[in-house]
């Protein structure tokens, strides 16, 4: 049964530019880890600051062992950097989701 993490991440609207940007030069490693299923990172609308980092993984194990695996520490570098105050940090707050996928449809061919 696959599984969903969803970051919830409070990020200033004069900071979403920079927060965006982070995502598109990450470099990738996600997509290569076994069990890795699907990534979504979605942008608030209207008011809200809250951006959603949408992963979906084969398994609670896939994604405890992408947590716990150098490659995870590589894309997170930047939040050490900013508890250590080399740089300033791009969001004021952070909420994990976790869900079971119980039922998905998907529209054909995909």
């Amino acid at each position: 049964m696959s599984v969903v993490k969803i970051n919830a991440v409070d990020v200033p609207a004069d900071r979403a530019e920079e927060f965006e940007a982070r995502f598109a030069s990450r470099a990738g490693a996600v997509e290569k880890t076994d069990g890795f299923e699907a990534f979504e990172l979605l942008r608030p609308t209207g008011d809200a600051t809250r951006y959603f980092v949408y992963t979906r993984w084969a398994s609670e194990d896939a994604y405890q062992a992408w947590l716990s695996g150098q490659d995870f520490a590589k894309a997170h570098a930047h939040v050490a950097a900013e508890k250590s105050g080399q740089a300033a940090p791009v969001a004021h707050g952070a909420e994990l989701l976790s869900f079971e996928v119980i039922e998905r449809k998907a529209a054909p061919g995909q």
